[in-house]
């Protein structure tokens, strides 16, 4: 190997290890605004909300619109019409669209449910559409055009809020004029189905505990999470509404309408449970168009951001959230090129021995910053038993680690301009009859045979008595390996369960 392509790897395994301490620290950051000002935000909202409740009635509640956006989602959304009709919400100011884009027996379902519940006097409506226009951003745009109230509530699918949800929110928004979204947190249904779904609340608990507390209540730019909030309908307008050419049209919408003056307002103390996926194949569908989008959404707003008159604290704060899923390229870039610099690079001489201890202490401090953001979101999310949750951490980091071949190409799609096509998450649901086809994972090749190289990897940097980097690699290793042997476990999986609910469905039709 030539030593220019030496000095290329070498740079290019720098940049990414700079990356990862830039992204490491920025969770110590999260951490300090999220522990500063808890206390004191969570008890003025409460105090807030008894306060709204002795000087205002229901009578006086604004009229809300709350709106589903549904795509072949036969097995949830029955559970979601149920429970939103169900909300203390008075029934005359209360009304709800079903924004239905399905091209499979969801739109029957939905039909029949919808019919149901308006002859049960819910203010309840279905709106299909058989081009799926900008997607998800295209429906919610569609119904704003002919939606009753001022104030717009959104939920997926798999998502089931509480009774009180618009009562614990909508307050916000009459208190304050500003206020053109009020976001809650997303709880979970199923955390302990599995290892993969324990291991995805407590990622999930991290976001929404610290890091979204962190940007609301640190005044610096925070984004709707497209589920499980409420939209002031002015806030979406001054923005230039709903646009579909991100896959993240929440974070589009947010930013631009934080730059039009608008404030996010995140709400601690309520809680909406979710669907987490139980299938690796669709946890890593969702984590690639989460990853695509956000990386889109930073092409195109921050350049807006940083031309802005607002403070650096924001415009830095929106770079380390916008570009946030670089971290895979990075892990992938070092994972990849640590054995070749082992082999063939010479390292730089001369240098005192404190700068290695300098530079090594900087490196492990931020690889442990992920997990010591997660212990403080179980310590202060309110869930009990968040000791014994802990010790699914070492689970946590291999699936962060294993996703990042997929999310990398799904970084790497959206810096080059790649489009594609909105892929639904698929959920179970409340139904055992329904399941969804998927393609066969080919990227589970890959990502097995990246976990091969990290062993010879390890093995090298035992051999060479390197124990720095060694434990590194070998998190490396078991984070791809396992990844893609769940690919291939759960599409096997898949496949047999199709077979038996068709064969279940034959002999039930007999």
């Amino acid at each position: 190997m030539s030593q220019f392509l030496l000095n290329v790897i070498f740079v290019i395994y720098v940049i990414a290890g700079v990356g990862l301490v830039a992204y490491g620290f920025n969770c110590y950051a999260s951490i300090y605004l999220f522990l500063k000002n808890s206390r004191r935000v969570r008890l003025t909202d409460r105090k807030n909300i008894l306060k709204f409740y002795r000087e205002h009635s229901l009578d006086e509640l604004p009229v809300v619109t709350t709106q589903l956006p549904v795509f072949n989602e036969a097995n949830c959304v029955e559970r979601l019409i149920e429970a939103v009709c169900a909300m203390d919400y008075p029934k005359d100011k209360h009304e709800i669209q079903v924004l239905d884009d399905s091209t499979d027996e969801c739109y029957e379902v939905t039909k029949r449910k919808v019919a149901e519940m308006q002859a049960r006097g819910y203010d309840i409506k279905l709106i299909h559409r058989t081009i799926r226009k900008d997607y998800k951003a295209g429906a919610l745009k569609e119904g704003m055009v002919v939606a009753r109230g001022n104030f717009l509530a959104i939920f997926d699918a798999d998502f089931v809020p509480e009774k009180d949800f618009l009562l614990k929110t909508i307050p916000y928004m009459v208190m304050d004029e500003q206020v053109g979204l009020v976001q809650g947190r997303w709880g979970h249904l199923n955390r302990m189905e599995s290892g993969l779904t324990l291991a995805q609340s407590i990622g999930i608990d991290g976001h929404f505990v610290v890091e979204q507390s962190a940007r609301s209540w640190g005044n610096l730019f925070m984004n709707f999470n497209g589920t499980a909030g409420v939209w002031r309908r002015q806030a979406i307008d001054d923005a230039g509404g709903w646009e579909g050419d991100t896959l993240t049209e929440d974070m589009d919408l947010s930013y631009r309408s934080q730059l039009a003056g608008w404030k996010m307002k995140f709400v601690f103390d309520v809680i909406v449970p979710a669907e987490l996926p139980n299938d690796i194949n669709a946890f890593k569908a969702q984590q690639f168009r989460w990853a695509k989008g956000s990386i889109q959404t930073a092409k195109k707003i921050l350049p807006k951001v940083l031309r802005a008159k607002v403070p650096f604290k924001i415009k830095l704060g929106a770079i380390m959230h916008t570009t946030h899923y670089s971290i895979h390229p990075c892990m992938l870039f070092t994972a990849l090129f640590s054995l070749p610099l082992l082999a063939w690079y010479e390292p730089i001489k001369g240098l005192p021995d404190w700068m290695y201890l300098v530079g090594f202490s900087f490196i492990l401090l931020a690889a442990i910053a992920p997990s010591v953001l997660y212990l403080v979101a179980q310590r202060c999310s309110g869930y009990v038993g968040w000791k014994m949750r802990i010790l699914s951490f070492p689970i946590l980091m291999a699936l962060g680690v294993g996703i990042a071949v997929s999310n990398t190409r799904a970084v790497l799609s959206a810096v080059l301009g790649f489009k594609g096509a909105f892929v639904r998450t698929p959920k179970k649901g409340a139904k055992s009859l329904s399941h969804y086809a998927q393609k066969f994972p080919l990227l589970a090749l890959i990502e097995i045979l990246i976990g091969v190289y990290c062993i010879f990897g390890l093995l090298e940097y035992i051999g060479a008595q390197k124990f720095i980097i060694g434990p590194f690699i070998g998190l490396y290793a078991i984070g791809f390996l396992m990844v893609g042997v769940l690919s291939f476990m759960h599409y096997i999986s898949n496949l047999i369960e199709m077979h038996r609910i068709k064969q279940q469905l034959k002999t039930q039709q007999a």
